[in-house]
């Protein structure tokens, strides 16, 4: 038999129930710890992840050698050159000193010089004379590149200015010191750097 009392508890209950379901904010309590967690991770992230590759792949211009510049890994990236997909066989290191070589010769030398192309500079031997000097050191050969008179560096200077290096020494013996490999190698993107080169003068007439 359905009652006013009856009806009044039904009514009753079903407002308790509503009111018991509407206290549970239980959604949002999960997306608050979700978002909170995310910035957890975000933080991790910047504190241990690797920085931009654009940064980490940046190299100090004292650690810059020939291959890192022949990958395009340099310090001041030039967006004209070209980076060639492989290295060429007949590649020189020029900042290997392996590839130079210093001789004291005596004049007169027996030496004949040519000038480099005259965006690049500086001068190479050309020829040894038969009997000369140079040709009895069994030391220098045609093609050599001219990178310093005794402690004097002539890189990138002109003919006139490389050869009066060697006109003016007054020293006994001349030390010359070439560097055995083509001039777009020695003056090229591969090329060792000005740094590498006083550095290495320096040692070579210490």
């Amino acid at each position: 038999m359905n009652s006013p009392f009856k009806a009044g508890v039904v009514a009753l209950c079903s407002i308790s129930l509503t009111q018991s379901f509407t206290f549970l904010p239980a959604a949002k309590t999960s997306r608050n710890v979700g978002l909170s967690q995310l910035n957890l991770f975000d933080g991790m992230k910047n504190a241990f992840g690797s920085p931009p590759l654009e940064k980490s792949s940046a190299l100090e211009p004292e650690r810059e050698t020939p291959i890192d510049r022949w990958m395009g890994w340099t310090t001041t990236p030039d967006p004209t050159v070209v980076v060639p997909t492989a290295i060429p066989s007949d590649f020189i290191d020029a900042m290997d000193t392996a590839n130079y070589i210093s001789a004291a010769i005596t004049k007169p030398m027996g030496i004949i010089f040519e000038e480099n192309d005259p965006d690049v500079g500086g001068i190479f031997l050309l020829s040894l004379s038969e009997g000369g000097a140079a040709e009895a050191s069994d030391m220098l050969k045609p093609g050599d590149q001219l990178i310093a008179v005794n402690d004097q560096k002539v890189v990138g200077l002109t003919f006139d200015e490389a050869l009066g290096a060697i006109v003016s020494a007054e020293t006994k013996d001349t030390r010359l010191t070439i560097f055995r490999g083509p001039s777009s190698q020695l003056y090229g993107p591969t090329g060792a750097s000005k740094a590498w080169l006083d550095e290495f003068i320096a040692k070579e007439n210490s």
